[in-house]
């Protein structure tokens, strides 16, 4: 059962609302602690660790720290890396291909392996289209001394923007619960490096500002193709093409603070056409200042229960930050974008911090956080203030996921959740002499929905085009139960992100314009790339709320990147 332990911090009591009921079935171990999860194919997931002494081999007998994790058999197989991915971002390019970025250095640590440094990595994966993970193009490729990022790069971010290239945001030169100016990467750069720009970065004025509290940098796409970039407890909209800082948003209200250690959590929320209006949530973290030593923080540090979100047109700036609340504190939370809109958040915890043990009493149990979350929140994107956020239907995992959790959507439209390790090295929870909290966690589970849970109907794509221009129109086969017929049909394009850190980079939902003529559904893609940029996504069907399996396709001519513009321009809203 949730603890009331926080019950006095509720602003008011939540009415029930009509919704799925979701089961949790844990099914398969992990074998490497993917606290990075990249959903690749309907059969494939890709998971990045960090070098330690894993229970997943490679065929020379040393553990993986990279591997791919395998839906239908719920079992990992290893994967053979150069570079310590640890603490990386990454996103699929517009040819397909996922590019993991950047990393942690090697130290002097057992277990550690071959790997060498991460900070410059870039690592290169697919397409990889076997779906056992065993052709070609399912491995990583990796080449240090040529193919490498301009500077060093730790918690950075990466985002696919609007020609099909990334764009790379931040981090820091070493590890550190807060970062500092003589460490921090306060600034940007693309890969591929854009013309002019080779071997070059671009400075940050807002980074540098939002010291010490930038690391992870929430950043996100607008459908305008500019960026929101939200840090420690402050917000910006980027102009990639021009250089420049267009607007500071209103700062998070009441002192709250959502980056890296306060770890709250951010999502751009679906687009819908013609106008793909943007708003974004930013919620948890909490209201310490960012002036806090470490000896003065806690593990018992309550977190932020704050749910503050903004629509990001001239008129929604101008009202400000919208302020809600979730049921209980939340740090180091994930947001899983969900078929209908709706945002299943799991993971973290209610007090404490993100990072190692760094924290004045973290001695005692070896982790900067206590009080697991193990109940989720639903977050409905579509309804008014007061009736977003409920856990009517959520159950809770017997699993605590602290620090170094993931989640992901599946084709399979339930959400694989795995990982946590809050300690630098593995914790065996049978050899804990010194009883310290939260062992190192390497079983999977699924949160399903009733309609997976009780194999009720639900709506199913019999055929499907692979590949999309942008504007064009495309027919899918589809069956649609009796039973949900009357109900709103939705059709939803999916990108479920790189998965690291409570913080899932490039998640993006974008419901299409469509058509239904008895089992013809005739689907229009994005109008460009600004919308959804070139590259991979998930094709689901909605009916009723209920949704179905889904289908891979790729957007844009499939080009290597920078790819020119595709598509048309549209009239928007957005900043």
């Amino acid at each position: 059962m949730r603890s009331t332990k926080f019950l006095s911090l509720l602003p008011f009591v939540r009415l029930a609302m009509a919704q799925n009921t979701w089961s949790i079935v844990q099914q398969g171990n992990s074998g490497i602690i993917p606290l990075e999860l990249i959903n690749l194919t309907p059969t494939l997931a890709l998971m990045y660790d960090r070098p330690y002494t894993n229970p997943l081999k490679l065929p020379n007998g040393e553990s993986a720290w990279a591997g791919l994790w395998h839906y239908d058999t719920n079992t990992a197989t290893p994967l053979e890396i150069q570079t310590n991915s640890f603490c990386a971002s990454g996103a699929f390019i517009s040819n397909g291909t996922h590019v993991a970025v950047g990393g942690q250095p090697v130290d002097d640590i057992p277990g550690w392996g071959n790997a060498t440094d991460g900070r410059m990595g870039i690592r290169l994966f697919g397409p990889c289209t076997s779906p056992d993970g065993t052709g070609p193009g399912c491995t990583v490729f990796e080449d240090p001394e040529t193919l490498h990022l301009v500077v060093t790069r730790w918690y950075p971010t990466a985002l696919r923007i609007a020609d099909g290239s990334l764009f790379i945001i931040g981090g820091s030169d070493i590890l550190t619960t807060f970062n500092g100016a003589d460490i921090a990467q306060n600034n940007y750069e693309f890969f591929p490096p854009r013309k002019g720009e080779e071997g070059t970065v671009r400075p940050s004025k807002f980074l540098e500002d939002t010291l010490p509290a930038n690391l992870f940098p929430r950043g996100m796409v607008l459908p305008s193709g500019n960026v929101l970039i939200i840090a420690n407890n402050q917000s910006v909209i980027y102009d990639i093409e021009t250089d420049t800082e267009l607007l500071r948003l209103p700062e998070l209200p009441n002192g709250v603070r959502i980056g890296v250690p306060f770890d709250g959590f951010a999502q751009l929320l679906p687009l819908s056409p013609p106008l793909y209006e943007p708003a974004v949530i930013a919620c948890g973290g909490s209201n310490k200042p960012d002036t806090i030593t470490l000896e003065e923080m806690s593990v018992n540090d309550v977190a932020s229960t704050q749910c503050q979100r903004i629509t990001l047109t001239p008129a929604g700036v101008a009202a400000g930050w919208e302020i809600d609340h979730l049921p209980d504190p939340r740090v180091m939370a994930e947001t899983v974008m969900l078929p209908s809109g709706d945002i299943y958040i799991v993971n973290g915890a209610h007090t404490g911090y993100s990072g190692y043990p760094s924290v004045g009493d973290s001695g005692a149990t070896g982790t900067n956080a206590a009080n697991p979350a193990t109940q989720g929140i639903m977050y409905k994107s579509t309804l008014p203030l007061g009736q977003r956020i409920t856990q009517v239907g959520i159950p809770t995992s017997p699993i605590p996921r602290m620090y170094h959790s993931a989640a992901t959507l599946t084709a399979k439209g339930n959400i694989m959740v795995a990982a946590s390790n809050p300690h630098p090295f593995v914790l065996d929870a049978d050899d804990n002499p010194n009883n310290l909290s939260f062992p190192s966690e390497y079983r999977v589970e699924y949160f399903n929905p009733d309609f997976i849970t009780n194999n009720s109907p639900r709506p199913v794509i019999s055929k499907s085009p692979s590949q999309l221009a942008f504007n064009a129109n495309g027919t899918l086969t589809v069956t649609i139960p009796a039973s949900l017929a009357a109900g709103e049909l939705q059709v939803s394009l999916i990108d479920t992100g790189f998965v690291t850190h409570g913080w899932h980079a490039g998640q993006r939902l974008v419901f299409l314009e469509h058509t239904l003529s008895g089992n013809t559904l005739t689907i229009t893609a994005p109008p460009n790339g600004n919308i959804y940029a070139p590259g991979p996504g998930w094709i689901y069907v909605v009916a009723d709320g209920v949704w179905s399996e889904g289908v891979q396709i790729l957007i844009g001519d499939g080009g290597n990147p920078p790819r020119p513009a595709q598509g048309v321009p549209v009239t928007i809203t957005s900043l």
